[in-house]
């Protein structure tokens, strides 16, 4: 089910992410595609906005559709892939796989604009992060 995904990251859920209604908490969701993202952007070279010149990722906009109720205990995979480049942000496809469910969790989408963190203002996709992106999904962009 998630072998479009070029990043899987694996985790438990916690009994503490439970909320009053014996179900994972919605907001944790965001969390678990956080973790994907990050293990994304590890992938690609771009957690550490000193390794561009300042340029770093920066959450613009993110997205979840709740397709299953998640409860302890469990553990998920957690998958991130990145469906558009422009020249100044990408969009990231993120799902959240349930191993004792056997389904889809939650999917979702995250906007990344590219921030210059050193003069505070948008800037352009550095190149080596746009051929890591396309090495690591193995198409062109």
């Amino acid at each position: 089910m998630l072998d479009h995904f070029p990043v899987i990251i694996q985790t438990h859920v916690a009994w503490g992410e439970m909320d009053s209604f014996q179900h994972v908490n919605n907001i944790v969701y965001f969390r678990y595609f956080e973790s994907g993202r990050m293990a994304y952007f590890e992938r690609i070279n771009f957690a550490d906005p000193n390794a561009h010149e300042g340029a770093g990722p920066i959450l613009a906009h993110t997205q979840c559709r709740f397709r299953k109720a998640l409860t302890y205990p469990d553990t998920i995979s957690i998958a991130a892939r990145v469906s558009e480049v422009k020249a100044d942000r990408f969009t990231m496809e993120l799902c959240v796989f349930s191993q004792r469910l056997q389904k889809i969790a939650a999917e979702g989408t995250a906007e990344i604009v590219v921030f210059n963190y050193r003069e505070n203002k948008k800037t352009l996709l550095p190149e080596e992060v746009k051929k890591s992106i396309a090495a690591l999904e193995g198409k062109e962009i």
